[in-house]
């Protein structure tokens, strides 16, 4: 397999589970803790927080995080509430093949 396509496979793995795509275990956490901000912000708590931490990530690092999961909430809320349509060419994963 190529290492475009394996790349490929990976990113695939990665959009249908994440958490049986065979992520190291910071990347896990830092995809835990995106979902539970997406779905349950009111149920952020300090332990997320500190899981990131003995995770190894820097405090920077975690509020970089935090703001782009934020960010990303905030437009996709901002263009379903206006009914924006994707650009043409842009396909819904499940096209990707």
């Amino acid at each position: 397999m190529t290492d475009d396509l394996a790349a490929d496979e990976f990113t695939r793995r990665i959009a249908t589970d994440w958490r049986t795509a065979g992520l190291a275990p910071a990347d896990a956490a830092l995809c835990a803790l995106a979902v539970k901000l997406t779905k349950q912000p009111d149920a952020m708590t300090q332990r997320d927080i500190s899981t990131l931490r003995n995770a190894g990530f820097s405090d920077e690092a975690i509020l970089d995080a935090v703001q782009v999961v934020g960010y990303f909430n905030y437009i996709n809320r901002v263009a379903d509430a206006l009914g924006v349509e994707p650009e043409p060419g842009v396909r819904a994963w499940e096209e990707h093949g």
